[in-house]
């Protein structure tokens, strides 16, 4: 039969099986029930439910969400969730019921969570995404997402959701830690390594999964920061900022996309027929497949009220072009009736079903619908992939303040840093080494020495699942390296002192007195501050006044971060702020490390905190992370992608707004606290003799930019090398700079390093006024530099004509 032919195009072989589906198969192929109801698990033994063989044997099972997911939300957890082993082989019964039960033999599509790794027990934790994209290391995440891939592959999910492209500008809103940042084209290069990592060279191979390309689109946008809240923009700023992310990964091969909640300009996403026709399938030449987030279309009849009801909901998306649904619920009980009464026609169903079927087709799972237990027991959380986190969340960490040198602190055993080499970049400036920040060897400056004691206080010292972010799955405490954890590696439980002092939330300072006495014995404090995704694990609480968990009647949640948490403010919650300023009046140095999930605003902090370390949610190796960055085993090279407000008052105050916005408040300026790529190392860098060769050319010819960078300093680091772009008039409103190239470098002491970039229509243009991109002559800047406000600058200029021509 000629879809049961391998050597056919995937499109010929759906199109064969779609003539031999019946309108209820076809139907079910469009549904994605949640699949960790499709199994029981008691005492070791995987069962089948009888609903999942109903389904089956009736029209076949198209989908499946989250069948190795395990959270609080599906109510998996690590007693009747599934090992690595045991997911692999549940995922083949299923596949094997399915193929072998069903009339077509259809295997089953599944669709699982990796964000910042598969959301399955035993898969490694990565940092989240704000923290992957401090990074600046593009090859790294590329790697990450291979590694991510391998796990999720190995044990039988085949498609993923993510990335995550939203461009954040209020990071009030609560899912900012699932984003990369605020700019557009960092989160472009970003989507394409995340494409290129998960997809592979073949969405066939077993080392393979289809990426979903998220939020589609402004999602990051919404009023007020509310989740899902409606997006008030123009059509210049959806094509040039919102959509750029979306079209570079759509253009690198993404198979997959999920619209956004959101409305704009009171069109929800999920019916945007501008949106996912003619420019999603239209303008890009988009031939994959289009799933709504969970519970989107039930949003048009109760949410949008756009449809009268779940009927009319299903017939608006689907013509508009959805192919299926997460959770299934409206097309699984509307779709098959629309069709009988002519409400839909059978061929916008078919053109739907031909995409999901294709997408099955070109995964390889015709030939191979099956996990290997053996390889998902040896990949997924291995120790490879433990150290990939381990060095992702190193460098992703950002040193925000070091006053007088305060970090790195002396005294620790050292050895944890391995220094890499640097390689040469692509044109595009982008970063396209695999640099690793260099081991410093201990090296430390503030005095604990080589008896003197840590105090290591805060309610996110040590709490493991307060490091790990929204979208992970139940862990063993043995596997999540806290900071205290991380701290007492350095220097050896004796000399650590630890302290939960109070909770992220709630006003109990019952801790105060043990946080006092503990800080009262050391030399050093570090204060582990900031916010909370962690759902409820069934963790219960923790003693304040002994640091020790405790279950109790009702569980406390510590959560003010993560999707649905959104807030009025970016200051600390609960009592942190008075605990941090109780400790200070020891007169002890006191170092403040952030674990949180969006920039937090407090001034006494900043201003009386003698260093600061911004982690994000740093994943399961994060404490050894930042325990390598506080004793100089690794020296920072983080630098910020969401620029860090004074006041939430402040708000947007993204680096890349326009020239119009304004320039200060009656009670302060409009500055961010800290700007955008802003980023301190132990070590110090100079740039010099900044060139544009040739300063003039025609909108087809190209630039090249030359930069000397030096590491003035006497350890080796890291540097991120910035390319900012700034169009002097325009016949349209544009941002005072915009960033259009960066490279990650590493330098030892005294040694220089020329770096180079490319400048062509790709960086200089814009969306004209009418509406399609263009390069307008006229001046434009050219800065370089190591974040947006501290570069160098020098001009170019962009003549009438293209080459050859007058």
């Amino acid at each position: 039969m000629t879809y049961k032919d391998p050597s056919r195009p995937s499109a010929e072989r759906a199109e064969h099986l779609l003539g031999l589906m019946t309108l209820e198969e076809k139907a079910a192929q469009l549904v994605q029930p949640f699949g960790w109801q499709a199994y029981e698990h008691t005492d070791g033994e995987i069962t089948l439910t009888e609903d999942f063989k109903r389904q089956v044997a009736e029209t076949g099972i198209g989908s499946l969400y989250g069948m190795l997911r395990a959270d609080p939300w599906t109510g998996v957890t690590l007693a009747s969730g599934l090992s690595p082993r045991q997911g692999a082989e549940a995922v083949n019964a299923l596949q094997r019921y399915a193929i072998e039960n069903s009339r077509l033999g259809i295997p089953i599509l599944i669709g699982e969570e990796c964000s910042h790794g598969h959301m399955a027990i035993g898969a490694t934790v990565f940092p989240v995404p704000l923290s992957l994209g401090s990074a600046w290391n593009v090859d790294l995440y590329r790697e990450m997402c291979r590694a991510v891939a391998l796990e999720t592959r190995s044990q039988g999910g085949t498609v993923t959701y993510s990335p995550v492209l939203d461009v954040v500008r209020d990071p009030r809103w609560g899912r900012t830690e699932e984003c990369f940042g605020e700019d557009a084209y960092l989160i472009s290069e970003l989507a394409v390594a995340s494409v290129e990592g998960l997809q592979g060279e073949s969405l066939s191979s077993q080392e393979s999964v289809g990426a979903t390309l998220k939020h589609f689109v402004g999602y990051g946008s919404s009023e007020g920061g509310r989740n899902a809240g409606p997006v008030h923009m123009g059509w210049r700023e959806l094509l040039e900022v919102d959509l750029l992310p979306f079209k570079k990964a759509v253009e690198a091969g993404a198979v997959s996309i999920m619209p956004a909640y959101n409305e704009i300009d009171g069109v929800p996403c999920t019916t945007n027929t501008a949106l996912m026709e003619d420019i999603l399938r239209g303008a890009w030449g988009f031939d994959g497949l289009v799933i709504t987030d969970c519970g989107a279309i039930e949003m048009l009849a109760a949410g949008h009220d756009v449809a009268e009801d779940g009927l009319d909901a299903s017939v608006q998306a689907i013509s508009s072009g959805i192919d299926m649904e997460m959770s299934g619920a409206m097309f699984g009980k509307h779709l098959v009736n629309a069709v009988r009464t002519g409400k839909l026609a059978e061929g916008i169903l078919d053109r739907a079903v031909q995409r999901v079927l294709e997408l099955k087709f070109k995964l390889g799972l015709f030939e191979q619908p099956y996990a290997d237990p053996d390889a998902a027991e040896q990949f997924i959380g291995s120790v490879k992939h433990r150290e990939l986190a381990r060095r992702l969340a190193a460098e992703s960490i950002i040193l925000l303040k070091n006053e007088g040198g305060t970090l790195p602190l002396s005294g620790g055993k050292g050895g944890a840093g391995s220094a890499g080499s640097s390689s040469s970049s692509g044109k595009d400036g982008s970063a396209t080494g695999t640099d690793s920040v260099g081991g410093i060897g201990g090296v430390g400056n503030s005095g604990i020495g080589g008896s003197g004691k840590v105090a290591v206080i805060g309610p996110n010292a040590d709490a493991p699942y307060n490091q790990l972010g929204d979208y992970t799955s139940p862990q063993q405490r043995s596997s999540i390296v806290t900071v205290l954890d991380g701290v007492r590696s350095k220097l050896g439980a004796e000399r650590v002192l630890y302290a939960p002092g109070c909770r992220i939330k709630g006003d109990s300072r019952e801790g105060f007195e043990a946080a006092l006495a503990c800080a009262e014995q050391a030399d050093t404090v570090v204060m582990v501050l900031g916010g909370s995704s962690a759902r409820d694990f069934g963790e219960g609480t923790i003693d304040l006044k002994t640091g020790a968990s405790k279950v109790t009647e009702h569980s406390w949640s510590d959560m003010d971060c993560g999707e649905g948490i959104d807030r009025i403010s970016l200051a600390l919650s609960g009592v942190q702020l008075e605990l941090a300023q109780e400790i200070h009046k020891l007169g002890k140095p006191l170092v403040v490390v952030y674990i949180n999930g969006r920039p937090v605003s407090e001034p006494w902090i900043e201003e009386h905190a003698h260093a600061i370390l911004e982690a994000w949610y740093p994943g399961q190796e994060g404490g050894h992370a930042v325990a390598d960055i506080l004793f100089g085993d690794v020296n920072p090279s983080g630098r910020l992608t969401i620029s860090w407000p004074k006041d939430a008052g402040q708000l947007p105050v993204y680096y890349n707004g326009k020239r119009s916005r304004g320039k200060r408040y009656l009670e302060a300026d409009s500055q961010p606290r800290y700007p955008f790529g802003f980023g301190l190392s132990y070590t110090s860098f100079s740039y010099s003799d900044l060139k544009v060769e040739p300063q003039a050319i025609t909108a087809d010819e190209t630039a090249t930019v030359t930069v000397r960078v030096k590491n003035t300093g006497e350890l080796t680091g890291a540097e991120v090398v910035q390319l900012y772009i700034s169009d002097v008039a325009s016949k349209v409103t544009r941002p005072a700079k915009e960033l259009k190239g960066f490279r990650k470098i590493t330098l030892s002491p005294g040694e220089s390093q020329i770096v180079e970039f490319e400048i062509g229509a790709e960086q200089l243009q814009y969306i004209g006024p009418d509406y399609q991109p263009v390069v307008e002559p006229g001046a434009f800047k050219i800065l370089v530099g190591s974040h947006v406000n501290d570069v160098l600058e020098q001009d170019l200029n962009v003549m009438e004509g293209t080459h050859g021509t007058d």
